[in-house]
């Protein structure tokens, strides 16, 4: 598996990705959008030439908010969002004192996903997410304790 930078070229396939993960995607405009965004950053998790998953990072100053990350559902369970998460902590983790994201509590494998990383619960937040309702639990990762 390769974990590199997004192109610009192959954002379409971003916005399959997100139609096949999300009940509310991002369209193919909206991730162009958010891909021009100069405070943002995009990786791909590719294997065997096919991009099997993304992460979309935004950067402010000293944090980092990860936007999306998503997974192909049959590529799931096999380390492409573990390798993508592990990658942006490794390059940001001088750069950034936290990287934080929601998600939403019925998610159970991703709750223990981000868990497994140090990603600690700080906070909700109420009716977050649409189709269906669901509050979204704020999940954080400090990079450097001792900063803080």
């Amino acid at each position: 598996m390769i974990i590199r930078e997004l192109n610009e070229s192959e954002i379409p396939l971003i916005a399959q990705i997100e139609e096949k993960c999300f009940s509310n995607p991002w369209s193919e405009d909206s991730v162009r959008s958010s891909f021009l965004n100069k405070a943002n950053r995009f990786y791909i998790a590719e294997k065997d030439g096919e991009i099997i998953a993304y992460i979309g990072l935004s950067v402010s100053v000293d944090e980092g908010y990860i936007l999306n990350i998503a997974t192909l559902p049959e590529h799931r369970r096999q380390g492409a969002a573990n390798a993508l998460i592990n990658y942006i902590i490794n390059m940001y983790s001088d750069k950034l004192r936290f990287i934080t994201l929601e998600v939403r509590p019925s998610n159970t494998a991703a709750v223990k996903l981000y868990e497994g990383f140090g990603f600690e619960k700080v906070g909700e937040r109420k009716n977050y997410y649409s189709n269906p309702t669901e509050n979204a639990v704020l999940l954080t990762l400090f990079m450097n304790k001792e900063n803080i």
